[in-house]
């Protein structure tokens, strides 16, 4: 056995535990195929990589940057395109990259990855522009985007390579960016524009990360402790404390004080404050830490930044499931841990390897990777300069925290087999009750949008909206507050989708059961509309999903059906959820599926009908949900033989034609019927085909002149030596041997003749 093995069961055990009660795989109650009505669309032609994106809803733009260009789309409609402007790479930028080995279709481009509004409401762009990054400024004015030229340095602060992740946030005209520094992409950094600071290059700090998202939380407002904002990194990496066969990646949350400027001796330049822990996020049957695959910030304006909530996506990590999940972690929870928690220490074992374990020293003060604060103030410290060197050597070797991050109950709130999720937006939304409710939207490697809620617990996929065709993976996802829309970015082109569609719900108890908090049921319109454009009391359960609110439904006027004796019949009826399902009964008795009559997805098929398969057919939805179960009338059918005999046939046509489609179809008729008039006279006319008072005569006179006619030059009529099996020509060698054969004469063996004709003659 590998002596490390049970160091590793160890690490993973409390993984393994919390698995006790994880809770179920969920699908979503309703799929919407992809339809050009399902999202405004947007895409030009050679253009590619649509995955940076800034709301400016100011200016009432959508900023979308691209492969070389950045467009001004309207904010209401992104199918609308305002102006656009090219950055592309030079062909001397484009050669150079071409040298150091990189291909030039794909990689030596200028992908936009950075875009922030600044302080003076211009735009911030950065672009990898053939593995040499650079910087620019960006304005929009008089329906005119407009690059400025000045040209800056982007290294540090946007990747060289296209695909390499990153991740950035501007607060008060800083850029804090976490990506690679240099061209191999082997110096990892979280670094700040000015005054420039940055980690170091040291795996203990970063160790081949993966970042993610970056977020500002202004932890200061109102603080009675004089603490400072914070800037928070989410990221993945190799873990340095657990050794196993092959490195692990685990996932980080690391966080930086925003006035922090370095050490005056130690870390000059250097983060002081410098703090990272892991992320659990246990899903189902774990084997290997999940990955973080991004985040999102949601706070409520009313409440105090602590009561702030970070949602986070996680995979599995060489694990052939196709399991992910959502997690949520309180701000105050993570706050807590960089604040008391314990650290890990390196610690030299055998004189070679390093193993990390809890620290359990003293503690230098002030308190390492801290912010400056008031209490900090009184003992004259004021800025991280004036830290001492021993609280500097401390967070230099040790920036990671012994206790890991959970989330909130210790399982995720959402779990999903199937598709892989890649990216997540969280709404708030009040719903008739009163009550808020936090609505995930999370795009997905298919290129489709879930739209989901946690209910006290229970995990519920509301639905899934297929938004690019073929599908490819959602690589960004925006929202505006002021739109109330939805806006994704892919490899192809963007799109743009409202937070609900209730007119999918042509019910009230499927209204009712879709528990969107967004929609619920009018009952004097007889709609599903949404909450915020009503001022009437609409039918709405979203926690238990209680239908029996709705008003008892109309009767179904049933829909004539005949059947032939013998013949076969489909009658539809389509589940008006995925989490329905359908029965049919005929005459008032249920029907079991046989061999005649088999039970299908979306309706029912009835094979070599007889007299007994008449009556009324009726096919009923049954759906649960935690407030009982529900069952409505779908389809209803009065299904009648049809008088005479008609074995094989299929399903006679509706008795009730419209007239528009029997005109429509006369009129296809007559034009089949006229084409076939004019191609028979245009054959008659070329000779292809012969009239018919002329085809006797021409058949008597090709006979005799067969049987007349001499074996001459002109004809070319070669006798063949041996008795071969060749094919005859019809007009000669058929036609003698149906004259010799009427007048009695010689027979002629046809296999001994082959004729070639001149060309003159043909």
């Amino acid at each position: 056995m590998h002596p490390l093995l049970p160091l590793c069961v160890f690490w993973l055990l409390p993984l393994a535990l919390t698995q006790e009660n994880a809770p179920l795989v969920c699908i979503p109650r309703r799929f919407v195929p992809y339809h050009g009505d399902n999202a405004h669309l947007f895409h030009e032609e050679g253009v590619f990589n649509y995955s940076t994106m800034l709301l400016r809803e100011d200016l009432g733009l959508l900023l979308l940057g691209a492969r070389e260009a950045v467009y001004a789309l309207d904010l209401n409609d992104i199918s609308k395109k305002l102006a656009s402007v090219k950055w592309e790479v030079t062909q001397q930028q484009e050669d150079e990259c071409k040298k150091k080995g990189k291909d030039p279709e794909t990689e030596c481009k200028n992908y936009i990855r950075v875009m922030h509004q600044t302080e003076d409401n211009r735009m911030y762009v950065c672009g990898t522009n053939a593995f040499d990054p650079e910087c620019d400024y960006m304005s929009y004015a008089n329906e005119k985007l407009t690059l400025e030229k000045k040209a800056e340095d982007g290294k540090g602060k946007c990747p060289f390579d296209p695909v390499r992740s990153y991740a950035s946030v501007m607060v008060e005209n800083n850029l804090y960016s976490a990506t690679t520094t240099n061209f191999l992409g082997s110096q990892p950094a979280l670094s700040r524009s000015s005054p420039v600071i940055r980690t170091e290059f040291k795996s203990s700090w970063l160790n081949e990360p993966n970042f993610v998202s970056m977020a500002l939380m202004q932890e200061s407002d109102l603080s009675v402790e004089g603490d400072d904002d914070k800037v928070y990194l989410f990221f993945s990496e190799k873990a340095v404390e657990w050794d196993c066969f092959s490195k692990l990646v685990v996932s980080r949350v690391a966080r930086v004080c925003k006035g922090d400027i370095g050490g005056q001796r130690t870390l000059q330049r250097t983060w002081t404050s410098f703090l990272k822990a892991r992320m659990d996020c246990p899903m189902l049957r774990p084997q290997l830490p999940n990955v973080i695959q991004d985040t999102y910030r949601s706070c409520n304006p009313k409440r105090p930044w602590k009561d702030c909530l970070f949602y986070a996506i996680f995979t599995p990590q060489s694990d052939p499931s196709d399991l992910s999940a959502v997690c949520a972690y309180r701000v105050s929870d993570i706050s807590k841990v960089f604040a008391e928690g314990k650290y890990k220490n390196p610690v030299t074992v055998e004189t070679s390897h390093v193993k990390w374990v809890m620290y359990s020293g003293d503690v230098p003060v002030p308190r390492p990777g801290a912010c400056i604060d008031n209490e900090a103030r009184k003992a004259g410290i004021t800025q991280t300069l004036d830290l001492p060197d021993r609280t500097l050597q401390f967070i230099k070797d040790k920036q990671l925290m012994d206790q890991a991050i959970q989330p909130i109950d210790d399982k995720p709130v959402l779990v999903r087999r199937g598709s892989t999720f890649t990216r997540i937006i969280v709404d708030q939304v009040q719903a008739a009750d009163g009550e808020m409710n936090c609505v995930m939207f999370i795009g997905t490697e298919e290129g489709t949008i879930l739209k989901a809620a946690n209910y006290d617990g229970e995990m519920f996929i509301i639905e899934e909206v297929q938004l690019f065709q073929p599908p490819e993976p959602i690589k960004i996802l925006k929202f505006s507050n002021v739109t109330g829309q939805l806006y994704a970015g892919s490899d192809s082109g963007a799109a743009q989708l409202p937070l609900a569609t209730c007119g999918r719900s042509s019910s009230c108890m499927d209204c009712v059961l879709a528990r969107d908090p967004y929609c619920g049921w009018d009952k004097a319109v007889g709609k599903c509309v949404l909450l915020s454009s009503s001022k009437r009391k609409l039918i709405q359960s979203v926690k238990v999903g209680n239908a029996s609110l709705c008003p008892d439904p109309d009767p179904l006027d049933p829909v004539n059906q005949f059947i032939w004796r013998g013949g076969n019949v489909e009658l539809r009826c389509s589940a008006p959820s995925n989490l329905s399902k359908t029965s049919w009964e005929r005459d008032g008795s249920p029907i079991a599926s046989s061999t005649r009559c088999q039970l299908l997805r979306d309706g029912l098929l009835i094979l070599n009908a007889t007299d007994s398969d008449t009556g009324r057919y009726r096919c009923q939805s049954v759906e649960v949900s935690k407030a009982g179960k529900y069952t409505t009338t779908v389809a209803e059918y009065q299904v009648s033989m049809a008088s005479g005999s008609g074995a094989g046939r299929g399903i006679l046509p509706r008795p009730q034609i419209n007239a528009a489609s029997v005109t429509g179809l006369q009129a296809v008729v007559g034009l089949l019927v006229f084409s076939l008039v004019v191609l028979l006279a245009w054959n008659f006319y070329k000779g292809h085909l012969p009239l018919p008072w002329n085809c006797g005569k021409m058949n008597r006179e090709q006979s005799r002149n067969s049987l007349r006619r001499p074996a001459s030059v002109e004809d070319k009529c070669l006798v063949s030596e041996s008795s071969s099996s060749r094919n005859n020509n019809q007009m000669g060698g058929e036609a003698a041997f149906s004259a010799a054969g009427e007048n009695n004469g010689p027979q002629v063996d046809l296999q001994t003749l082959q004729c070639t004709y001149d060309e003159s003659e043909i």
